[in-house]
């Protein structure tokens, strides 16, 4: 079982319901206007929910940041591979797709997520190595995207970016020695980027399956970006040529 702490990430988990929740515990004399969504979510799904003591919560819980709200729940579960395909192929004109090689830690994940749900990601597909983190951190740092966001697991890229590209869906890799600028690609097409990590950055085996390889152009000879800091600025782009697209359009 994992513990979910804040108000945040619990009612973002109870109301995605992907967990299997097991207790809910609030703190006693919590301002009306948190706890009662709270607990009429807890009813409707018949979760046990226990009003008690701070220093209750504050033995269970990590730090002291909690305000007051923490769950004891089963793991949040990845998707499987199938939906997405089902999903993408049945509105491939809308398709956002993120995917995520490496991560160096649960508060990076968090921070990237909650970029990907700002910017409009449909869905976000992580290397296999990269699920296992520290899921209450992630969905902390997150701000609760991580309970809301669809999240696929992929083990091999090789098996998944080809049936992905025969759906129409564009590939685009983020490497920092690119020839291409993100500005010169167009992302208003159904659309994966491809981020790896800090440390290696993209594999060769997704970088042989991407349409094209672009980098986000620097002023500076800064090196590389954090991981967060790179895709919160890629999927900005993307999403700015996609809203203003549809300004066009309209």
């Amino acid at each position: 079982m994992e513990l979910l702490e804040g108000r945040i990430s619990v009612e973002a988990a109870l109301r995605a319901r992907q967990r299997k929740f097991k207790l809910l515990l609030i703190r006693s004399g919590l301002h009306p206007e948190i706890a009662d969504p709270l607990i009429a979510l807890a009813e409707e799904q018949h979760i046990p929910c226990k009003m008690t003591a701070a220093a209750e919560i504050d033995a269970l819980a990590h730090g002291k940041t909690h305000g007051g709200v923490v769950a004891l729940c089963a793991p949040r579960p990845a998707l499987p591979m199938e939906e997405l395909f089902k999903r993408a192929g049945a509105a491939p004109r809308n398709a956002f797709l993120l995917l995520l090689e490496g991560v160096d830690d649960s508060q990076n994940l968090g921070f990237v997520l909650r970029s990907a749900e700002a910017c409009g990601i449909t869905a976000v597909l992580i290397k296999k190595h990269v699920w296992d983190f520290d899921a209450a951190a992630v969905s902390r740092a997150s701000s609760g995207a991580f309970e809301r966001l669809p999240l696929y697991v992929f083990d091999q890229a090789e098996k998944v970016l080809p049936r992905i590209s025969r759906l129409g869906i564009r590939i685009y890799g983020c490497i920092a020695n690119a020839q291409k600028s993100m500005y010169e690609a167009d992302l208003t097409h159904s659309t994966l980027l491809a981020l790896g990590g800090e440390k290696r950055g993209l594999s060769a085996a997704v970088r042989g399956h991407c349409d094209r390889l672009i980098r986000i152009p620097m002023l500076a000879d800064i090196g590389s970006l954090s991981l967060s800091h790179a895709a919160a600025i890629l999927l900005a782009e993307g999403m700015r040529q996609r809203l203003h697209a549809m300004e066009t359009k309209g």
